[in-house]
């Protein structure tokens, strides 16, 4: 080893190797910190728990093609969620959404609507004079009948339910 110089590092090699291996390190624990203390204050949110109770629908009325379905929805988790589709077995087809709204003192629109958001930690509460799902009728259909619905959700998945057969006006609404 004659002729080599042994390398040994400088204090300015040191310090600087120091600097640069510190400064991931103490923004990575603040980082992690900051996170840590929104999660323990419950700000990280949960997933979206969707229940869904109320069913009811609509006994169709003389040679109608189609009736409405409501459903209340309650999300109890910290994220929202969309209701995408509402199918059931008992009827040909998918249900759409359609918002009614009141346009003047005496008359009112019909909006079809492709998804409905439920908020976190909110509800949502169908009926005649907000928001509802236009399925189509089945003939065979008498009042106190149980109809089976699959509500899917963006988030939750598919929840499935039963709504039971009701005259208009007979179900408080």
């Amino acid at each position: 080893m004659t002729g080599q110089q042994v390398w040994r590092p400088t204090r300015r090699r040191l310090t600087d190797t120091l600097i640069a291996t510190l400064s991931p390190v103490a923004v990575c624990g603040l980082a992690l910190g900051g996170l840590s203390t929104w999660t323990a204050y419950g700000n990280a949110g949960s997933p979206a728990r969707i229940a869904v109770t109320g069913g009811r629908v609509y006994l169709p009325y003389g040679n109608a093609q189609d009736t409405a379905a409501f459903f209340r929805i309650t999300n109890s988790g910290g994220s929202a969620d969309r209701l995408l589709k509402v199918t059931s077995r008992a009827v040909d087809g998918a249900g759409t959404f359609s918002r009614h709204r009141m346009t003047g003192a005496r008359s009112a629109s019909a909006q079809t609507v492709a998804s409905v958001a439920v908020p976190a930690g909110g509800s949502l509460a169908m009926s005649p004079h907000g928001l509802d799902v236009t399925v189509p009728a089945n003939a065979g259909w008498q009042a106190g009948d149980l109809v089976s619905f699959t509500l899917r959700f963006a988030r939750s998945g598919a929840v499935k339910t039963l709504a039971v057969v009701v005259r208009p006006g007979q179900d408080g609404t």
